[in-house]
């Protein structure tokens, strides 16, 4: 679950980047076209201002006065063959007035740039004026608006990866609490139980049926340690029979159900049902699947176990009779260190997942569940 959440936000960073890189292409396509055009509408004003200066007193100057008068988004300073500032549009009158460096510093910006047009006077180019301009504020706006998108996903993506992060740490933490806490669970209960066979040893029972019990505590134990063994590590894989294992794991959870509980098992007719598994993580994922099948049926209550296999294909389903899981709750279930137990750390459904999906390359869901009613697990691994 977590690496899913981690790769979605990843994959929507890269996203965002993406959006970014394509606005900024788009937005320089947009300038180029929007700086072309300012260049015609400047030449448009030049070309209507000596119209409107030629012009005999009794000529229509209808059109030129338009184009002169709409013109005030492009700022323009006009100067002589030295130089010298004539006249200009669209720049801040009241510092041209206060500050006597200001049309000069608005001149020497616009020649950086480069962008201007010259009208000649006469046969000869000895005098001219030249038009400078600049750009208008709304050239501006998206010329630097792809930057400020930029800086907007840059600061977006590194909330995101803090976030990740943090996530990724505390989950980790969650996670090695988890699984220290269920080793210690795990190894209780057959250290327990040796501890209590010593002690009749001690009285003087019979031997033989107390080392036979011994014995398969001490397998538990060495099943248990091979298991958390391979946590982390690459699990070796052989094709195993389902069936036998799905069997030995039922029966192992029935001696610590409650008499008030039943467990049926649904087999196919045909047997066995071969997979490529590593068994002693397999039959723990059905373990923790049976525990939290009776756990929430507090004691009382009914748990079907059904298997049976689908072209290429082994699904195994856990139904039981409890309480159910409720709706918004249910995408929190395999986080590590979620649980609704009073004495639980979280981990089971956390590792089965883990195990089904990362080193068989499986599926582990919760197929249904509703409140009071009951609730279903289903496992899906490759043939």
């Amino acid at each position: 679950m977590l690496l899913r959440s981690r790769n979605w936000k990843l994959l929507m960073s890269l996203f965002a980047v993406v959006i970014v890189i394509g606005s900024f292409f788009y937005s320089e396509m947009l300038t180029r076209r929007l700086s072309d055009q300012e260049r015609k509408r400047v030449e448009e004003w030049v070309s209507a201002e000596q119209r409107i200066a030629s012009a005999s007193a009794d000529e229509d100057l209808s059109l030129p006065m338009i184009i002169v008068t709409e013109q005030q988004s492009i700022p323009v300073i006009e100067t002589d063959e030295k130089d010298h500032i004539l006249s200009y549009i669209n720049l801040d009158s009241m510092k041209a007035r206060n500050d006597p460096g200001y049309l000069g510093g608005q001149l020497q910006a616009f020649k950086e740039r480069g962008a201007y047009i010259t009208t000649y006077f006469g046969e000869g180019e000895g005098r001219f004026n030249r038009y400078y301009y600049g750009e208008s504020n709304l050239l501006k706006q998206i010329r630097y608006f792809p930057l400020l998108q930029m800086l907007i996903v840059l600061l977006f993506t590194g909330v995101m990866v803090y976030t990740i992060r943090n996530e990724h740490r505390s989950s980790q933490n969650r996670l090695w609490a988890g699984l220290a806490k269920e080793t210690a669970h795990q190894l209780g209960t057959p250290i327990s139980a040796l501890s209590g066979w010593t002690e009749i040893l001690k009285e003087g029972a019979d031997q033989t049926q107390v080392l036979a019990e011994m014995g398969k505590d001490i397998d538990r134990l060495k099943l248990i340690a091979e298991r958390f063994s391979m946590i982390g590590g690459i699990p070796k894989k052989t094709d195993q029979d389902l069936v036998s294992l799905v069997v030995h794991a039922v029966d192992y959870i029935k001696k610590r159900a409650s008499e008030k509980t039943l467990i049926e098992l649904h087999l196919p007719l045909y047997s066995p049902i071969q997979a490529r598994i590593s068994a002693p993580l397999i039959e723990w994922v059905i373990e923790n699947l049976l525990k939290n099948a009776l756990d929430a049926t507090e004691g009382q209550g009914r748990v079907d176990v059904f298997l049976r296999k689908d072209r290429d294909q082994v699904i195994l389903e856990i139904t039981d009779t409890g309480r159910g899981v409720a709706n918004k709750i249910r995408k929190e279930i395999f986080q590590p260190g979620f649980t609704t137990k009073k004495r639980g750390w979280g981990l089971g459904l956390t590792l089965s997942r883990r195990i089904v999906e990362e080193y068989h390359e499986g599926e582990l869901i919760l197929k249904s569940s509703e409140p009071g009613r009951g609730t279903t697990f289903r496992m899906v691994l490759k043939k």
